[in-house]
């Protein structure tokens, strides 16, 4: 997919690399929040990109540690979302601080650090650990393959999933207590989140995409459990949803 803008043409070929599973709905350009956070920063800032699905057999090739995303820039392969934005950054000045500088600049920064950080269990969490989100990835990630192969290899990486957020201890005390820890981040968003404009001031920012990505996939349609998790959070929502404008 082709992602066409108007940019001077010393800016090389971009390309966003991304897991093969589509979710098939509108403003979720992929299942991972580090993907969609990667996406919507090209779209930010304003830069032509292809956008393309990878045989996960030759993951490797792009990325040694086996991770996505990986943006190539002509003939640069550039993995980790953070380093990619800060890429981005420099094809594009001002795209992803907002014009901001010294100790405001940094705060930028920290913010993009925290949502991949610290909110990257919360879709993790509904979808592969939670019973009712489960459906989900089960479908999208392993429904090609034949009934019996499907059910052995997905509920061996979800299980390698949970024993990853437990590692964490984000799931060690259980799932209720998971949900409680989540509800109480999501309430300090709440009370953090701008009436008006962005998280850092009035241009949008990598701290507005590092939160953005995670929450935005939280609340993808599929899993009920991560969207009423959002929307009881209604300046959080207004937040969210003035950054899903700006970068769609």
């Amino acid at each position: 997919m082709l992602y066409r803008a108007s940019m001077p043409p010393s800016v090389p070929r971009l390309v966003l690399y991304d897991f093969p599973a589509k979710t098939g709905l509108p403003g979720w350009g992929s299942f991972s929040p580090f993907v969609m956070e990667v996406e919507r920063a090209l779209k930010l800032a304003k830069l032509p990109f292809e956008h393309e699905y990878v045989n996960m057999l030759k993951l490797k090739e792009l990325n040694p540690v086996g991770q996505l995303p990986v943006l190539r820039v002509g003939d640069e392969l550039i993995p980790d979302s953070t380093r990619i934005l800060h890429r981005i950054e420099a094809l594009a000045p001002g795209s992803m601080s907002g014009g901001l500088t010294g100790p405001a600049l940094d705060e930028v920064w920290l913010w993009e650090e925290f949502g991949d950080t610290a909110l990257y269990p919360f879709p993790l969490t509904t979808r592969w650990a939670d019973d009712r989100g489960w459906p989900v990835p089960k479908k999208h990630f392993f429904g090609a393959l034949p009934p019996v192969v499907r059910d052995i290899i997905g509920n061996m990486v979800r299980k390698k999933t949970i024993q990853a957020l437990k590692g964490r201890d984000f799931l060690r005390g259980g799932l209720d207590a998971c949900y409680d820890r989540m509800g109480r981040v999501l309430d300090h968003l709440e009370g953090r989140a701008p009436e008006t404009g962005f998280w850092l001031g009035s241009r949008a920012t990598a701290a507005d995409l590092g939160l953005f990505g995670h929450l935005h996939a939280l609340r993808m349609p599929m899993t009920p459990v991560g969207v009423e998790l959002v929307a009881s959070r209604k300046r959080l929502s207004r937040y969210l949803d003035r950054v899903d404008a700006v970068t769609a």
